[in-house]
């Protein structure tokens, strides 16, 4: 690494640990804006301690900004850390690159992650970097989470799986007729996304559950 290149990495280390959210904002964004490969392992560092969602996404960016070649094995090193939130930015930055060639690294330990944001953030990177030829697969696994957790999560699957398509319409038969409740409705309001993807999910959520179930009509969530 050259001498100017050291003092760079210095200064963006420095600034990226500051107190001041904005001041580790505007460092993100000027390492993108002056894409430097010498960067990289300070930019993927920082994303798995940052905690402002801003800053994030601005590291994000900056890593799009670098050749791919040279941050798609650095972004792969981190799927497999033990801390959440490394694997979830990780996850995400990939389904920004966009390269297909990191599709057989969502793997099903990452999509069923115990760690709920990072699934979340695996199905969302799933059905960008996903091969058609994989679409069936990637729904049967997505769909084990029918009904799991917080009405957030629920909404991140059902926008998953609408986007994997028609694919996903035979699919959803089974767990439509699911004896767990939560599962039959999330199912059915995924259906009705799938045909009228602009329809909210909590109105699609109120209405299933009245067709389908008595009581109380809000999700549990």
């Amino acid at each position: 690494m050259t001498t100017s290149a050291t003092t760079r990495t210095g200064q963006l280390t420095r600034a990226l640990a500051a107190e001041d959210a904005s001041v580790r904002l505007r460092a993100a964004v000027a390492a993108g804006t002056s894409p430097d490969p010498a960067l990289l392992d300070v930019l993927v560092g920082r994303c798995a301690a940052e905690p402002d969602f801003f800053v994030r996404e601005a590291l994000t960016w900056a890593l799009t900004r670098l050749p791919a070649r040279l941050v798609l094995p650095r972004l792969r090193r981190e799927l497999t850390s033990p801390l959440a939130q490394a694997r979830s930015q990780a996850l995400h930055t990939l389904s920004k690159v966009g390269d297909p060639s990191a599709w057989p690294w969502i793997t099903p330990e990452l999509l069923h992650d115990p760690e709920t944001e990072v699934a979340r953030t695996a199905w969302r990177a799933a059905v960008v970097l996903v091969p058609d030829g994989e679409r069936e697969r990637l729904a049967g696994e997505l769909l084990r989470h029918l009904g799991r957790g917080d009405r957030d999560t629920r909404l991140s699957l059902s926008r998953a799986l609408v986007g994997l398509g028609e694919v996903v319409r035979p699919l959803l038969a089974a767990p439509a007729r699911h004896p767990d409740p939560e599962v039959a409705v999330h199912a059915g309001v995924t259906e009705v996304l799938l045909d009228d993807p602009g329809a909210g999910f909590d109105g699609a959520w109120d209405a299933v559950r009245r067709t389908a179930l008595p009581g109380p009509a809000s999700p549990e969530c």
